[in-house]
Formats: C-alpha cells, structure tokens, sequence
C-alpha cells in the first residue's frame, strides 16, 4: 500500500530531522560520535544494486538527502572520509544467498563531527565474522 509507504516515510523523515537537531545541539556542547544501523545507503558505492533498489527503503531519495543533511549538519561519515572509493558492504538480506555472492549494503556508520574528523586514525566493516545479517564496524580515534 503506497499511502502507508508515504506516511511510514514522512515519519521516518520527520524522526530523522528531530534526531540531526538533537545531535547538532550536543555537537554544540562537544565533540559527537554516533554508531548504528543507520538504515540508509548513501551512495550508490554503498550497495551492490543501486539501479534496482532506488527508491526502496534504505535508499529512497529522501531518506539519502536527509543522511546527507546530517553530514552537512557537521558530522563526518569516518569510513568513507578514509576509503572514498573502498567498496564494503556491512549488511546483507538472508534471502538468495546475498552474503555468499557480496551482494549487500554499507548501512552501519561511525559518524563523528567534523571538528574530530582528523583524529580517526582507522575505520573498518569487518565482513569475515559472521552470525547475523550485520557485520561489525569500527572505529579508532585519537582524542
């Protein structure tokens, strides 16, 4: 149904710009390092499938503007400010085999605010452990 697909959108957009006002006001206060499953690819680098899965949840077009609004807000994703053109992926479907054949999405972040960004000194998705459709990602910082 596309009317809930609409209203489920417009409630994640409006989480997600309470969530990067919320994160801005700490960042005002401190240095911010969020983790998790941000649920959104960014970029088409970060997804096997980009042209099949525009406008699917994770990488619809407003869900990418509003993760690049919280980037312009002042944070910095950390594994892609090191690895511009490094393609990892830190999630896959459990459906047709997609770990098996890499074919997954990098939807699992370290951001940190801009103002620490020249202190990561390493960031990682370890895609060899296994046990869940999510890999562990990582994140070394001097501060």
């Amino acid at each position: 149904n596309s009317q809930l697909e609409n209203a489920r959108l417009a409630y994640r957009m409006e989480w997600e710009d309470a969530f990067r006002a919320y994160v801005s006001g700490l960042d005002a206060k401190k240095p911010v390092v969020i983790c998790g499953d941000l649920n959104v690819a960014h970029n088409e680098i970060d997804l096997k499938n980009p042209k099949t899965n525009e406008g699917n949840a994770g990488y619809s077009l407003p869900e990418r503007e509003s993760f690049a609004a919280l980037l312009s807000a002042g944070f910095t994703d950390s594994f892609r400010c090191l690895y511009p053109e490094k393609v990892l992926y830190s999630w896959w479907s459990y459906r047709f085999q997609a770990r098996a054949k890499n074919a997954g999405w990098r939807i699992d972040y370290f951001l940190v605010s801009d103002r620490i960004r020249e202190n990561i000194t390493q960031a990682d998705i370890l895609t060899e452990i296994q046990g869940s459709d999510h890999c562990p990602v990582t994140l070394e910082i001097d501060i």
